[in-house]
């Protein structure tokens, strides 16, 4: 089976169980905007009875693809297939509107090329500490940029440090004896954005006795093109990370980015017209898995050192519904000396910023992340913890705007933070310094 691919769409019974589990749904009521509406709709463009068209890709795009759907469903469709191959057949048919044309630019020219990415990074890391951020946020400039890119510049991410974005060492030695060797992805926007979270996420394999490899020819890992229906440019990528890894020799391969996850596990439908691919592709699956998930299957090692914070976990969309672990992060936290973990109601529902819909669809985007901050904050949460970067600045900005200063941190932060005193001792995450009493 390979992209794209609509087989999918005949096991859908049309029974309407999704329905209730669709965050586009639950904003916006209309059978358009729900998985049954969308699947009937992506049927008529494999048929050819709907051609592609600006309605069309309006109606598909409005979808998250959270795949909390085909939790619900009773009948497994996988609409996360689908809705990525519908993407990749509009993409297509696109006429090139300048947003279109930018976004073409970054997606074919920026994101595969990590020094490129680098460059970006760099230049908004440099906008970031200059203090012109901080001029332009906190004094009537402000109003000078138009409502939608004030919105936007908003929506920022805090970068990594200039010499994080060099990317990191290729070898790290585990503390203590040795268990297995792993290959970490560092990720583009994990590395660039993130690159504190990374350091703890090998920091945590190392005191777990695990050899972390970075295999330096890795490259992007495609999610943002696949999801988005650039296939060629998905493909690529995903042959080069195969051989990357490949040549490592490790047992299995990790990420503790959630989006990254899911698309990695799916490798095997970008290169699977090419059965010498396929072959390798099915082997890299088999060594896949998040972090969480692998630490919990290999038996943590308990730290000692103890967190005494209120913590509130957020499932991120493709952990939870993409690829089904829901269980171990909690279990990590737990693990945690001094940690209350508190339980959110709807910390199963999308955050809204799924890849950057964020960005193209703003308003909807918004709409669910208001819920979701409210949620999160009944718990009275000392910190908000969650697995996957895009998670991670969504909920940053929403905390933000509704004027609370609760950190958002990754699990393997506060893993991290709890051994300090058995190694290299990481730095206390940002927030958490306040918080946390001497121990």
């Amino acid at each position: 089976m390979a992209y794209p691919d609509f087989s999918a769409a005949q096991d859908c019974v049309s029974c309407g169980l999704c329905l209730p589990h669709c965050p586009t749904y639950r904003e916006y009521p209309v059978e358009m905007a729900s998985p049954r509406g969308r699947i009937q709709l992506m049927k008529g463009l494999h048929s050819g009875e709907l051609a592609p068209g600006e309605a069309l890709d309006e109606h598909l795009s409005l979808c998250l693809a959270c795949r909390a759907c085909e939790t619900a469903c009773p009948s497994a469709v996988k609409f996360g297939t689908l809705i990525e191959s519908a993407r990749v057949v509009l993409r297509q048919g696109r006429r090139g509107s300048w947003g279109q044309r930018l976004g073409d630019l970054f997606m074919r020219h920026v994101f595969p090329r990590q020094g490129r990415l680098a460059s970006v990074a760099a230049l908004m890391r440099l906008y970031q500490t200059s203090g012109l951020q901080r001029l332009l946020r906190e004094t009537p400039f402000a109003r000078l940029l138009p409502g939608r890119l004030g919105e936007l510049e908003s929506m920022m991410p805090e970068t990594s440090e200039f010499g994080a974005m060099l990317g990191m060492a290729a070898e790290h030695e585990p503390f203590g004896a040795e268990r297995g060797r792993v290959g970490f992805l560092s990720g583009c926007v994990m590395q660039l954005t993130m690159a504190a979270t990374n350091s703890s996420s090998v920091d945590v394999l190392r005191f777990n006795g695990f050899r972390v490899f970075v295999p330096p020819a890795q490259r992007c890992c495609g999610a943002l093109h696949l999801h988005n229906g650039y296939l060629p440019e998905a493909r690529e990528l995903a042959r080069a990370n195969i051989a990357a890894f490949e040549a490592a020799g490790v047992e299995a391969i990790v990420t503790n980015d959630a989006g990254c996850g899911i698309t990695l596990m799916e490798y095997g439908m970008l290169v699977d017209v090419d059965p010498v691919w396929a072959a390798r592709a099915a082997a890299f699956r088999a060594r896949v898995r998040d972090i969480q998930e692998f630490l919990a299957e290999r038996g943590l090692r308990p730290p000692s050192g103890r967190v005494a914070v209120r913590a509130v976990y957020d499932d991120p969309c493709h952990l939870l519904h993409g690829q089904k672990v829901k269980v171990q992060p909690r279990q990590l936290l737990r693990a945690i000396p001094g940690l209350e973990l508190a339980e959110a109601p709807e910390a199963d529902w999308c955050c809204g910023s799924a890849g950057i819909y964020n960005i193209t669809h703003t308003e909807m985007s918004l709409a669910i992340l208001r819920r979701k901050v409210d949620d999160l904050l009944s718990t009275q949460p000392d910190v908000v913890v969650t697995a996957n970067p895009g998670c991670a600045f969504q909920l940053r900005y929403g905390l933000r705007r509704a004027g609370h200063d609760v950190p958002v941190l990754h699990v393997m932060d506060l893993l991290a933070l709890a051994y300090r005193d058995e190694g290299a001792p990481p730095a206390i995450p940002p927030g958490l310094a306040r918080k946390e009493p001497p121990v």
